[in-house]
């Protein structure tokens, strides 16, 4: 009888929520989807046509506090009324990678976390396996929902992006293969300021995690070596480093341009002069994503040849065009500091940077020292530039101010010398101007296409 069905209720009407409620319904539950905001019309589509009910523009108790499991969007954070009235009730709260993990079957997962690269890791690492020839799906908070993914057309195996918001309401998840790429300040608010707090919620990934899988973590990265010296994990750890006298078993570092990985007594190295991804931090990303091709079982040729052929990621350190010797860069995706120093770090020649956007309590002390080194002018891209301006006009000779993506780029154009760079790296949320991120490095390409 219908009246015996276990209730799950989803908070928020997304990608990941929408995902949990389809799987939820194949898999026999009473599902009921809430949204305090308006539902995107295709989301409203999918859960029409499966019968799916649902309700937006606020949360009703009655029809919640009455779940048997509750999966809630990583966008909700706990201090949310619902969620502490939820809680006090007693009822499981889940992510929707929790929830998908319960009707995996036997298929095997990598998740890879970080504060960033994990968008590009992710993509190689999926990237690797396909070429291998794998049944592998690429989720989570890249491309579509890892619940989505089963419930549509179930694969032997997922790469899966992760949050730490994701893995904040984790129980059973256990990846066969973690990676944690590095942890820098970012979220903090949702952590109550506690950078530690942040830190334990990225090391979850592994809580689960046997002897027989595998934890692939930067162990050049302090706030992993702080906690790894006070946390044991159960896992087969391996590590990734630039120092080669860090590694004395299993693991990969890079040494005079070649990068090299050794797993199970196996070594393969590869000229990083051959990964299609430039700079220090892909390097990471590499190794990263190379030793999970390994742990994979996956041939050392096919690992090469898939770094020789990966084309990155759309809108992070994405090449546009040179215009009269003038090359354009779009890294629309560095939302935050560390991002903009990652991309600053990669850069060879004098760059015009664009910075700006909806600033979230920026610290622009750790980017102080390459930007003196590297960059002769500043475009700010952004409604309220006077943060940039406050740290930066004592150390940049010039700064100009531009509302939109168009009369930055022009102005950026005007700055530059044949040879130099224009890169759009913002630091900076972008929806004070646009959309998002996307919609901002869209424009940003449109405008230098049409230069």
């Amino acid at each position: 009888m219908e009246t015996n069905k276990k209730r799950l209720v989803i908070l928020g009407a997304a990608e990941s929520g929408v995902g949990a409620a389809l799987l939820g319904n194949q898999q026999g539950w009473d599902v009921f989807v809430s949204d305090g905001g308006t539902i995107k019309p295709q989301f409203k589509a999918a859960l029409l046509d499966n019968g799916i009910t649902f309700e937006e523009g606020g949360h009703t108790e009655q029809n919640i506090l009455n779940a048997d499991c509750v999966v809630k969007s990583p966008g909700i954070p706990d201090k949310a009324a619902i969620v502490k009235h939820i809680r006090e009730k007693g009822i499981e709260v889940c992510s929707e990678i929790e929830f998908g993990f319960r009707y995996k079957g036997d298929s095997k997962i990598i998740a890879i976390t970080g504060s960033n690269g994990k968008s590009t890791t992710t993509k190689l690492t999926w990237h690797i396996l396909k070429t291998a020839g794998y049944d592998v799906a690429m989720v989570g908070n890249i491309g579509r929902s890892f619940a989505l993914q089963i419930f549509e057309k179930p694969c032997e195996w997922y790469v899966i992006e992760v949050s730490s918001f994701q893995l904040d309401d984790i129980h059973q998840f256990r990846p066969d293969i973690a990676v944690l790429l590095n942890i820098t300040p970012d979220h903090l608010d949702r952590y109550n300021y506690v950078f530690d707090n942040y830190v334990a919620s990225k090391f979850k990934i592994t809580q689960n995690q046997q002897p027989d899988d595998c934890f692939i973590v930067n162990s050049d990265d302090p706030a992993i070596t702080n906690y790894l010296s006070t946390h044991s994990i159960h896992a087969k750890t391996v590590f990734f480093t630039m120092d080669e006298n860090k590694i004395h078993d299993d693991g990969a570092f890079v040494n005079k341009d070649y990068l090299h990985i050794n797993f199970e007594g196996d070594e393969m190295k590869t000229s990083v002069h051959d990964l299609t991804i430039k700079g220090k931090h892909n390097q990471y990303n590499s190794m990263a994503a190379g030793i999970s091709g390994r742990a994979a079982h996956i041939r050392k040729e096919k690992i090469r040849e898939s770094f020789e052929s990966f084309e990155g990621l759309e809108h992070r350190l994405e090449y546009v065009a040179t215009v009269r010797g003038v090359e354009f860069i779009n890294d629309s995706k560095g939302t935050n500091v560390n991002s903009v120093w990652f991309a600053l770090e990669s850069m060879t020649k004098p760059v015009i940077l664009l910075l700006g956007g909806q600033d979230k309590g920026n610290n622009y002390q750790e980017i102080e020292g390459l930007v003196r080194e590297k960059v002769k002018a500043i475009v700010c891209l952004g409604v309220h530039n006077e943060p940039i301006h406050e740290f930066f006009d004592n150390i940049v000779p010039s700064i100009v101010d531009t509302t939109s993506a168009k009369d930055a780029v022009h102005a950026a154009y005007a700055l530059a010398d044949k040879g130099d760079v224009v890169l759009l790296s913002p630091a900076c949320a972008s929806f004070d101007l646009f959309k998002n991120y996307e919609d901002r490095g869209q424009q940003f390409k449109d405008a230098v296409r049409s230069l």
